[in-house]
Order: structure tokens, then C-alpha cells, then sequence
């Protein structure tokens, strides 16, 4: 019996004790930032600025994704300026060439929290954070082990999806 308590004991506190998904170090293979974590804190800090909330759309994290993936591969995030990776054309293949959206790309930082501060800090990237017509969101990273920064990020937002 003691040991059975001792067992439950351990698992709530390593519950308690689990890193909060905002705070998940992206500086690993295969790690995939929490699409739900950052809607959720971007909508707070939306709603705050009398903006609506945004929710995860896994189109648009593909997209993101790509992103991600082609500055990781360059292993800088010039490599998001070539014509493959322009938000438009990403747009146009997931069936939305119309829909209004915004994209930031940045590389460095370790954890969403801090990518969240540091977007909010940048009067560009917080411009994108509080389109006005945004109603979904993408977000990936990639990791590059090799180079300066390690982690690539892309965060997409846009309008709602055409009908």
C-alpha cells in the first residue's frame, strides 16, 4: 500500500512539475511547437488589443511549416525571400490565393515564449500578430543544428478560409 502511494505521489508531482508547452526548448529534432499553446496566448493578447481570437488551421501550418523548413535548410531566414517560399505563393497552393494574410519569420529563439516576446517587441512582427481580419493561425519551427541560430520559426496568420 505505501508503495502504491509513493507511486501516485510521484506521478502528480511530475505532473506538476512538466515544462508548460510555451516554454518547450524547439532546439531538438522532431520537436513540434503547441499550434493550440500559441492560439491560445496570441487570442489573449489580440483580445486585449479588441482584436478576434485565432485559432490552429493545419493548411496554414503546412505552409508554415515549409517556411520553417527552407530557412532551416539555408540555414538563414533570407531563405524565406526566394519566390517558392513568398507567403502569396504558399497561399495559392493550399487553394487560397485571395485570402488575406500575414506571415513572421524569425530564428533564434528557443521557445515559444520567448519567439511570443520578441514578436511583440518588433513593431513589424506586431503588426502581423494583430492583423485585423485574422481568424486562423500557422505555426512551425524547424531545427538546424549546424547553424548560428538553430531554430527557424513561422508564424502565419489569415482571414477566414473562402466557402
Amino acid at each position: 500500500m505505501a508503495a502504491l502511494a509513493t507511486l501516485t505521489i510521484a506521478a502528480c508531482q511530475s505532473e506538476r512539475f512538466k515544462t508548460p508547452p510555451f516554454y518547450q526548448d524547439q532546439a531538438s529534432a522532431g520537436v513540434q511547437v503547441d499550434a493550440a499553446t500559441a492560439a491560445q496566448m496570441i487570442s489573449q493578447y489580440r483580445a486585449n488589443n479588441g482584436l478576434p481570437p485565432v485559432s490552429p488551421d493545419p493548411r496554414l501550418t503546412g505552409i508554415a511549416q515549409s517556411q520553417a523548413d527552407a530557412m532551416a535548410a539555408e540555414g538563414t531566414v533570407k531563405a524565406s525571400l526566394a519566390p517558392a517560399q513568398q507567403l502569396a505563393t504558399r497561399m495559392a497552393s493550399i487553394g487560397e490565393p485571395k485570402t488575406a494574410a500575414a506571415e513572421n519569420v524569425s530564428a533564434g529563439y528557443r521557445t515559444f515564449a520567448e519567439a511570443f516576446s520578441g514578436w511583440r517587441e518588433s513593431p513589424k512582427h506586431n503588426q502581423v500578430l494583430l492583423t485585423k481580419d485574422a481568424t486562423r493561425l500557422g505555426i512551425a519551427t524547424s531545427y538546424a543544428p549546424a547553424t548560428k541560430h538553430k531554430v527557424f520559426w513561422s508564424l502565419v496568420l489569415a482571414a477566414p478560409a473562402p466557402q
